[in-house]
Parts: structure tokens; C-alpha cells; sequence
């Protein structure tokens, strides 16, 4: 989906996020070249959802320091956001299960939509606008290989009518659509069979065959990837709500994580 990966590394060093009750996690280093599999593990409530979100500049780190796609944490949460996007977390990208597919892949393009010079300057500004629109949701489907002709009504299938595999393919479809350098996929195998746990790590690993860096919350990590642990801290902690100061309306709608979640 993006050829360009320069600073997509990520790089942390004792970086830690405090909510108002504890701590959602601490003390977590991270060295990882672009195009990584980082599966990061950890109990119920050690901080793993609150993890991915600091990482993608929605979440303050209150401890330590970090560089994604080369800008420092928390200086550039707004850099860092623009270049990375999350999916299949609760609470903050959740997929509407009323919605069809193709309205959820339709919605994203046009929100990241921007007309290129590329796409034709030639052609009427609506065929161009539809054009780059589809080729987005195309390339989407292929880079997570959802195959519209495989669900029960091609694109018109409502998201409660698919399967939890599906469903994850979906949202993955959704937070590459635009190209980040870093994806970061919450609860990636939950209540998925062993089978299906492998399709969707193996998923994963062909985005970061392709350059994206991914880190991913799971229960069993695959060997090849780059583990990540997160531990339960002596205090309970309340996840704090996710991005601040140069946070936009917007952003925050779709960053607020469920209080204690982690």
C-alpha cells in the first residue's frame, strides 16, 4: 500500500503511560527496523491496548522516550498520528454492525480522499473523485485479500453477518487504506480458531513484506515475530483518555478508548 518507509522504525526506550489510578504500563523498550511484526503479549490489564494506542500518538506516554516514523513521542503525537492508523481496537475503531462492507470501505476513502494530479487532471473532477475512490478500496481488498465475491452478499454484507476473520480482514482493509507506515491491530486472534489465529497472523506478516511496520496485541505471538511484553503493575490502573492538547474533535471521537481497558 505505500512504497515510502523511511522513520518508520520504531524506537523506545522505558516509555510508560500513567492513568489517573496507576499505571496502564511501564517500562517497555522497543527497537524494531521497518517492515516489523512486533506481537506484544501480556495478561488481561496489563496495558497492551494502551500500548498500541501511545505508539500511534493517541495515547501520552508519561515515561521514557520514543521516536515513530522518525518524530518523538509525546512531542509530535499529531506527526505521529498522520503517519500511522489502528484497527480492530474497541472502543476506538470499531466497525458499525448495521453498516455494510463496501459502505465501511466507501466511507474510509472519501475520508482520506485527496485529489492528485496523477489521477487524471484530464478527466471530470466526479469521474476522477469515483476513480480514486475505487482504486483505494481495491487495493485495500487486495492487500488484506478480502475477496468481495467470497461474503454471502458481495458488498452489500452488513458487518454482523460476517465472520470474525472476515470482520478482521475488514478493519485491517480500513487502517491500511491510506498508506500508514505503522498499523497497529488490537485483540488480532481473539476468539478465532487455531486455524484461523494462523490466517490472521499470516495476514499481518504479508503487510509487513510490503514495508508496513505492524504491531499487534494477541494471545500467542508467531516465532518470527518481535515480542513485545507488557506486565499487570502492583497498582490497578484506569487507562487514561487517549490524546490530548493538539488533539481535533475529530481525532478524539475516534481515539477514546473505554476507561480501563488496557
Amino acid at each position: 500500500m505505500n512504497t515510502t518507509r523511511q522513520g518508520a522504525a520504531v524506537n523506545a526506550r522505558g516509555i510508560g503511560v500513567e492513568g489517573p489510578r496507576g499505571w496502564a504500563f511501564r517500562g517497555v523498550d522497543i527497537a524494531a527496523e521497518p517492515g516489523t511484526l512486533l506481537a506484544v503479549q501480556g495478561p488481561s490489564g496489563s496495558g497492551r491496548t494502551c500500548l498500541l494506542l501511545a505508539l500511534t500518538g493517541r495515547m501520552r506516554i508519561t515515561e521514557g522516550e520514543a521516536e515513530v516514523a522518525g518524530f518523538a513521542l509525546p512531542k509530535r503525537m499529531g506527526s505521529v498520528r498522520a503517519r500511522t492508523a489502528i484497527a480492530h481496537v474497541p472502543g476506538v475503531a470499531d466497525l458499525e454492525p448495521a453498516l455494510t462492507v463496501g459502505e465501511h470501505l466507501k466511507e474510509q476513502a472519501l475520508l482520506g480522499h485527496r485529489l492528485q494530479g496523477s489521477l487524471g487532471a484530464s478527466l471530470p473532477w466526479g469521474k476522477r473523485h469515483k476513480e480514486a475512490t475505487r482504486a483505494r478500496i481495491d487495493a485495500a481488498l487486495a492487500a488484506v485479500r478480502l475477496d468481495p465475491a467470497t461474503l454471502a452478499k458481495g458488498l452489500r454484507t452488513a458487518v454482523r453477518d460476517l465472520e470474525r476473520i472476515e470482520a478482521l480482514r475488514l478493519s485491517v482493509a480500513l487502517g491500511v487504506m491510506h498508506g500508514p507506515q505503522l498499523l497497529a491491530v488490537d485483540d488480532v486472534d481473539l476468539k478465532l480458531t487455531e486455524a484461523e489465529r494462523t490466517e490472521a497472523w499470516q495476514l499481518l506478516r504479508d503487510l509487513t513484506r510490503e514495508g508496513t511496520t505492524v504491531v499487534a496485541a494477541g494471545s500467542a505471538a508467531p516465532a518470527d515475530a518481535l515480542t513485545v511484553r507488557t506486565r499487570q503493575t502492583d497498582t490497578e490502573a484506569t487507562a487514561p483518555t487517549p490524546l490530548q492538547d493538539d488533539t481535533t474533535e475529530e481525532e478524539a471521537a475516534h481515539a477514546f478508548a473505554e476507561t480501563g481497558r488496557a
